[in-house]
């Protein structure tokens, strides 16, 4: 302990020296290769400890980062020359034996099981974690009520280590919303909560990244993964972080600091649902060969502080019907946190047809139903979010594993849609691949020049209960794709769920991926939706102020247009610009375009107001948008969700 201190303390008086000087002046001072190799020894072995004090944040991080890159070549006697050209300087490039992309459940649950693994066999074994939120737990939103199956395993001891599951669920409703009633619903048993915990699950991550650090991983918030590295053979050899302090054009900025590369005997994309290098994963292995397109659903959530008069701790409501036509997939949840917070929520499966359906005010609409809007008044709208979920199930999940790495968590998408739950199957296949990975470089026949391929982890998860869940429920989503819709779903969900528990001979399929759903706007009937009143229902702009989100300004824009005159000449043109209506954060419009012919439009894109949630990249009807990471630290700052 007296040694990570030492070097938590070390860490910190490096950054304080620096605190006055620009960040340019930091990168660029001249400094010998030892002082490089000390400040990847202080990374390694006590990082953990002084991300922990105040004074040691994702800033800190960026000095440090800044060494590390100054002088990625130098001998000890050598000193520094500038670059005609900084973002073509080469890299620092940190040696690992295991890199993990993303700290949500998933990616936190692999790296400590390595851990564990490891300790328990008294072997030294490094594990970097990156994370492109400031701080671990800030990009995680989701309902949420948690099944800690797998948290049992993991951390057998939660409770006495001091885990945010403080609210049991107590008890389970189902509605049937029509406009103006909530019609009970007979429950059913998949879906029972008996034994979970209603949770914030940005908090529980947080946790999560604390057990982490004291297990010994090396977590750093603040590093976005925007690269993947290759080998020669084609296996994946690592990740790079992004270059930050370009200016939109893509040019230095004097605080312009370059990207570090971190290569691994094995990487681990835990990157959450529809990630970005996870992306690139699966054009070039061909993951989803034998898989059915995933489809995918927008979650949209707020967190209140209600009247305790209306608390009921551990009550968790689930509702069909309105405001979601019989066409469109969708439900809502309603969940009593304890301290009279409340945690409410809209899903519409974003395979839906009307371009001129938006799902923000879809959301905003059902707060005013009668039995939401009851709870609602007297109380105060604290916190907002949104975000993509997998919905696709067994039959869309890729192939896991590629040379040098796998694909873990919602990444793959291991969401149980009938439970509404994911976190316990994300956790538990990151545990499973932290296995195979630990058992692959430890073994006696491991050869440093032949990739790791982790094809027993994909058995695995097909040999555990992660597989006999979804196994039985794959039937259900696809099930709503037929002229009955939602009534045809939910008749077939409930027969399949209740008695034949998925032992059928049959399987369903998701044939069509979202973004080919939606009609031609001349086909489609225009929403009216209701004004905000301020008080139950609010403006785009208030609700995103809500989700404390922030970019960097004059920054390069991470939404990337493929073609720059799709979105007018056939968004705009076929589908009367959905971009508007399904993005849940006010980040594109059509507005005048004053350099072109009289009442000409153009997209514009509010970049500042995104908040990570992907729906863009995946429902554009012309696959146009290309989501990428933006400078580390970017982004919503979740709380509550």
């Amino acid at each position: 302990m007296s040694s990570l201190s030492h070097l938590g303390r070390s860490a910190r008086a490096i950054n304080a020296s620096f605190s006055k000087a620009p960040i340019a002046r930091v990168a660029s001072t001249v400094a010998p290769r030892r002082t490089l190799l000390t400040l990847a020894a202080a990374r390694r072995q006590g990082v953990a400890l002084a991300q922990k004090t105040s004074s040691f944040k994702t800033t800190s991080q960026t000095a440090l980062r800044a060494f590390s890159t100054s002088l990625p070549s130098l001998d000890d006697s050598e000193e520094a020359e500038e670059s005609d050209d900084p973002t073509k300087a080469e890299r620092f490039a940190d040696e690992t034996d295991v890199v993990i992309v993303g700290g949500g459940p998933a990616g936190l649950s692999a790296a400590i099981k390595l851990k564990q693994l490891a300790n328990a066999d008294g072997r030294e074994l490094r594990v970097v974690l990156v994370e492109k939120a400031g701080e671990i737990g800030a990009h995680t939103l989701s309902g949420a009520v948690l099944e800690p199956r797998a948290l049992d395993e993991l951390i057998p001891d939660w409770k006495e280590k001091g885990a945010p599951l403080n609210q049991p669920a107590l008890e389970d409703k189902m509605k049937l919303f029509t406009k103006n009633y909530a019609i009970p619903l007979p429950h059913p048993p998949q879906m029972t909560n008996t034994g979970n915990y209603i949770v914030s699950l940005s908090n529980y991550v947080k946790w999560l990244g604390e057990q982490a650090e004291e297990a010994g991983v090396e977590v750093f918030p603040g590093f976005a993964a925007s690269e993947i590295l290759y080998n020669e053979d084609g296996s994946v050899k690592g990740i790079a972080t992004n270059d930050v302090g370009l200016d939109k054009n893509f040019q230095p900025k004097d605080e312009f600091e370059r990207g570090m590369e971190f290569h691994a005997k094995v990487t681990l994309f835990a990157e959450g649902c529809h990630g970005s290098l996870t992306k690139q994963l699966v054009r070039k292995y061909n993951l989803r060969e034998n898989s059915d397109p995933q489809t995918y659903g927008i979650g949209i959530k707020e967190v209140w502080k209600i009247d305790p008069k209306k608390s009921k701790p551990g009550t968790v409501v689930h509702g069909l019907g309105w405001p979601i036509d019989n066409a469109t997939y969708g439900g809502s949840f309603i969940y009593h946190m304890g301290e009279d917070m409340l945690s409410l929520g809209l899903v519409i499966g974003l395979d839906y047809q009307n371009p001129y359906l938006t799902p923000y005010k879809e959301f905003q609409r059902w707060k005013h139903h009668p039995y939401v809007k009851d709870l609602l008044e007297g109380g105060e709208c604290l916190s907002y979010g949104a975000r993509a979920l997998n919905e696709g199930g067994l039959q869309s999940i890729p192939k896991l594993y590629f040379p040098g790495g796998a694909l873990i968590g919602c990444t793959a998408g291991f969401l149980n849609l009938i439970k509404i739950k994911g976190t316990h199957t994300a956790m538990k296949s990151g545990m499973l691949a932290a296995e195979s990975a630990y058992a692959a470089i430890t073994a006696d026949n491991y050869e440093e020049d032949k990739p790791v391929v982790l094809e027993d982890f994909e058995q695995k998860v097909k040999d555990s209960w992660i597989w006999k869940e979804l196994t039985e429920i794959r039937n259900c989503r696809p099930s709503f794709h037929t002229p009955l819709g939602n009534i045809g779903g939910v008749l077939y969900s409930g027969i399949d769920t209740i008695l034949l528990k998925g032992r059928t001979p049959w399987t369903f399929h998701n044939t069509k991926p979202d973004h080919e759903c939606l009609r031609v706007a001349t086909n489609a009937q225009k929403i009216d939706y209701p004004k905000p009143d301020g008080v139950i229902s609010f403006d785009l702009l208030t609700s995103v102020s809500r989700t404390g989100t922030n970019h960097a300004e004059n920054q390069p824009v991470h939404l990337r247009l493929k073609d720059k005159d799709v979105p007018v000449e056939r968004n705009l043109k076929i589908y009367d610009g959905p971009e508007g209506r399904f993005c849940p954060a006010g980040v594109y419009e059509f507005v005048d375009n004053e350099a072109g012919p009289q009442g000409s439009k153009r997209l514009q894109i509010n970049s500042q107001n995104c908040i990570h949630c992907k729906t863009c990249d995946i429902k554009d009807p012309s696959q146009n948008i290309d989501w990428t990471v933006p400078e580390g630290g970017g982004g919503p700052q979740y709380t509550y969700t």
